[in-house]
């Protein structure tokens, strides 16, 4: 699995681990994630940056606190609005959309 955004060798961690991909969708679109990451972790490996629009301006949102608390990275998992993707982790088949507001 190749993604460019991916540390591959860290100076004092070493080595990253062989881990199992799966394939989720995003706005329909397959991408190759690692099995048991956070949503957020495979959409910024895979480039994308914007996982939701505010209301009432329509400006993008991603990640910001990375930790559950705030709501910049919500979006659309398998038909549940509202997901937090920085805490729910990847798994083989999932649906993932780019969220509108707050539902």
């Amino acid at each position: 699995m190749e993604h460019s955004m991916r540390v591959k060798h860290h100076p004092i961690l070493g080595e990253a681990e062989e881990r199992k991909t799966v394939t989720i969708y995003f706005d329909g679109e397959p991408l190759q994630a690692y099995e048991g990451e956070p949503i957020a972790a495979a959409l910024i490996s895979a480039g994308h940056r914007a996982f939701r629009t505010t209301q009432k301006e329509h400006k993008p949102r991603g990640i910001f606190c990375a930790i559950g608390r705030c709501t910049d990275c919500m979006m659309i998992v398998d038909g549940k609005p509202n997901t937090r993707t920085c805490i729910t982790l990847v798994r083989d088949g999932m649906k993932v959309e780019t969220q509108h507001g707050l539902a």
